[in-house]
């Protein structure tokens, strides 16, 4: 009779420690699939030291700083000339003469006054680029209107000599000219000249200036002229001071002779 009561309590305490480790081991997995960080947690976290794949994620997802910055852009080869306040031109309609206009002057906020349309702003374009802008403007007058723009006057190129030149100023660009010839045009160089670092400034963009320096003196001493460049529209020369003329006011005069009070 004993032996049967035994069995039944036996097998009581067997059950209970089996359970007992089946709920530890399934606590324990519970808690570590918890405490273990999921993939994309990991990709996510970028501010954590010990986590190389985050850090450099957000660093490859951080904007540079030299992005904002605008590239200098390649200048186009046969640039077109662009419309630019107190030029002037005409403007015919060959199908309706009465629209016709003749010199046209542009107002210098870059406006023009069209009969029929108004004002149009007109800065800035090119002459297909105007001729296009004024078929616009009188397309709700005049079905597919043809028109004719000549450009009468406009700001000639020019280049500008500055520093140590004979005359500093303003110079027309009429033909192609190179730099030696434009030092030459703007009165050659004076005494306090530094031929051998004449500076070249060349608008690239509008965020944008090209510098480049160019040894005018050893060109001439060798007869070789292959590096003197033609100058653009817009380009601006400056001949800086040699360290001679830098140091002249402080040496004394040739004509400082020694005064002797007459007794």
């Amino acid at each position: 009779m004993k032996k049967n009561w035994m069995l039944p309590i036996s097998l009581a305490f067997a059950l209970v420690p089996g359970q007992a480790v089946c709920g530890a081991q399934s606590q324990s997995s519970s808690s570590s699939k918890v405490a273990s960080p999921s993939p994309s947690a990991t990709a996510v976290d970028g501010n954590s030291n010990d986590k190389p794949g985050g850090t450099t994620r957000s660093a490859a997802a951080a904007p540079s700083s030299t992005g904002s910055a605008a590239a200098p852009q390649f200048q186009q080869r046969d640039p077109r000339y662009r419309i630019a306040a107190s030029d002037s031109f005409d403007l015919t309609f060959p199908l309706s003469p009465e629209y016709n206009q003749l010199a046209v002057t542009v107002q210098p906020d870059g406006f023009v006054t069209l009969y029929g349309v108004g004002d149009v702003n007109v800065q800035g374009l090119t002459i297909p680029e105007l001729t296009d802008t004024v078929r616009k403007a009188y397309g709700g007058i005049l079905h597919d209107p043809i028109i004719s723009i000549v450009l009468k006057d406009f700001n000639k190129p020019y280049f500008i000599a500055d520093g140590q030149v004979g005359y500093p100023g303003k110079y027309d660009l009429c033909a192609e000219t190179a730099l030696t010839q434009a030092i030459a045009i703007a009165g050659g160089f004076t005494d306090a000249a530094k031929h051998s670092q004449v500076v070249l400034f060349r608008r690239v963009s509008d965020a944008w200036v090209s510098t480049q320096i160019f040894d005018i003196k050893k060109m001439e001493a060798k007869g070789d002229l292959r590096e003197d460049p033609y100058m653009h529209p817009g380009d601006t020369l400056f001949v800086p001071k040699n360290k001679l003329s830098k140091i002249m006011p402080f040496l004394p005069s040739a004509n400082m002779g020694a005064f002797v009070p007459i007794q």
